[in-house]
Formats: C-alpha cells, structure tokens, sequence
C-alpha cells in the first residue's frame, strides 16, 4: 500500500511539473530597438493577397506558455500572393489538393494529434481568380516543413527560394522534411543575405532591390527558417513570420512554447528564443507593423481575398 501511495505521489508530482511548462513564463525584454524604419521604393502595382486553404484545430495552450487549454484556436494554412511588376511571389502554399495523401508521411502520433480541415488550394485560388501563373516569380517558403510546401506540386516549373541553409534542412532534416523530399521536379534557387542589417536582424536579402519584400534570416525552429517583411504602397508593412510562432500573443507576451513543444517542434531552441525577442523589439517600438505568424487567422484579417474571377 505504501508503495503504491508513493508511486501515486510521484506520478502526481511529475504531471504537476509537466503542465507547468505549459504556465506564462514570459522571457526577458528585449534592448530596446533603435533602428528607424528602412526606406522602400514601393511600386504602385505591388499588392498582396491571402490565399486560404485550410486550418488545424488547436489551442492557446499548444501555441505558447501562458495560453489556455479551453481557448480553441483555428490554425491558419495560408498561403500569400505579392504581385510586384518585377515579378510575383507565393509565400509558402499552405495546404495543397493531395494534403490527405501527403500527411500519411508524417508519424502516426502526430497524424492522431492533428485535426484539419482542407478547402481550396493556393493555385486552384489562383487559377480561379483567373491569375495568370506567368507572372509568379518563385514560391518563397519561410521554411521547408509540410504545411508549408503541400502545394508545391502544383507549380510544375515554378522556383522555390530558398536559404542555402533550409535547402540543406530539405536533404538531411529526416521526417520533419519528408514531405518536401519527397516532392519530385522542383527547383530549388538559392539566395544568400549579400544586404545589411534591417530592423535588427544581423543580414537580409532584397528580393527586388527596392526595398519592398526583404528577407531576413531567423534560425531556430528550422536551420534555414525566414522573416519576410512586406511594405506595401500605401506604407502598410507586414512581416511574414513564419513559425517562428505559432501566434501572436507569442510575441507580444514574450512566451515560447512549452517544454514539449519547443523538443518536438524547433530545431534550435535559442535560435527561437533570440529571434522570438527581436521580433518583439520590432512590436514594440513599430505598433503600425502588423506581424502575420503563419497560422495565426488574425495576421491575415487585414489582407484581402483574391476574388474569383466573373
């Protein structure tokens, strides 16, 4: 008896520590950030668009430390047209149409814990919209994991541009890239950060050298995982965090993930946790910035539909 009352404290203890890794723990702030806005020569035909293909069901909780269990959140799986007259780009794809095909790649485990539904995929959005893929540039992934590249496939002859860091990630990053591997035809195109600090983050990439779509690079949840920051013509800027979190609060509270998150999730926990800080020097010092975690459905709120075409 008494050593079953034992083991029944000792289970209790450990469950007891286990949720507490999933209590608000905010980070330390950040130095405060100094450097002004970066200038943008923005050209007037430059607009973007959110291509929604589906989301998970989740909660705060899974999000970041400090969130509720009972607070249920709809994941986003949302892609994003930039239209630009230098040439068009898709960030990431969200959900494609063989999605239900696809995850059987993943673990069992992870096929049980994750519930989603799919709608339309980016290009049949596009294809509906009467877009003409001509125009699209490259598919620019803020990383390589599956809900990210599912689409891909329905770009045949499309780029996909990549951190040489992430490109390496797709060849040797085991399960978590499975699906990117196993993509057949795509082209990869390598990019390097030849640009100086932006909003400080150590290098960055100008995609049109305007200034209007820059990437920067923010390790830690992937070897090779990106910011893109937008500025759009009418001064609107957004900046395209991946999953550098999984929402907002994230950032605006400092919270990482729990414990069990951050081990199953990132690649790199301090690499997450230093950009998950410049992030929120950014938030802090530039409100008017709206940052878009990738599956975070507030992000997109502000962004319009690409209406079908009548």
């Amino acid at each position: 008896m008494k050593k079953l009352l034992l083991v029944t404290a000792l289970f209790g203890v450990a469950v007891a520590l286990f949720l507490g890794t999933f209590s608000a723990a905010p980070l330390p702030p950040p130095e405060p950030l100094t450097a002004a806005l970066p200038p943008a020569s923005t050209p007037a035909g430059m607009a973007a668009f959110q291509l929604p293909t589906g989301v998970t069901h989740r909660t705060a909780a899974f999000a970041h430390r400090g969130g509720s269990f009972c607070d249920k959140r709809d994941f986003a799986m949302t892609a994003v047209l930039v239209k630009h007259p230098r040439g068009d780009l898709l960030i990431d794809t969200g959900f494609g149409r063989d999605i239900d095909t696809q995850i059987r790649m993943l673990p069992l485990a992870f096929r049980l814990a994750t519930d989603y539904v799919h709608t339309k995929s980016a290009a049949e959005l596009l294809d509906a919209a009467g877009y003409d893929r001509r125009a699209l540039r490259g598919i620019l992934l803020t990383h390589a994991h599956w809900d990210h590249v599912s689409g891909v496939p329905e770009f045949p002859g499309t780029p996909v541009l990549v951190s040489a860091d992430e490109h390496a990630f797709v060849r040797d990053g085991g399960f978590v890239t499975a699906l990117a591997r196993s993509l057949e035809n795509v082209t990869y195109e390598e990019y390097r950060f030849e640009g100086g600090p932006y909003l400080g983050f150590p290098k960055s990439h100008d995609v049109h050298g305007d200034g209007s779509i820059v990437v920067v690079p923010a390790p830690g949840h992937t070897p090779g995982s990106v910011v893109v920051f937008l500025t759009l013509p009418d001064r609107k800027r957004y900046a395209m965090v991946g999953d550098l979190v999984w929402q907002r609060e994230a950032i605006t509270e400092r919270e990482e993930r729990a414990w069990l998150l951050r081990r199953l999730a990132d690649n790199d926990e301090a690499g997450v946790r230093e950009n998950l800080l410049r992030m929120a020097a950014i938030a802090a010092k530039y409100p008017e910035l709206t940052i878009v975690p990738a599956h975070d459905l507030r992000g997109f709120a502000g962004m319009p539909l690409l209406e079908p075409a009548r």
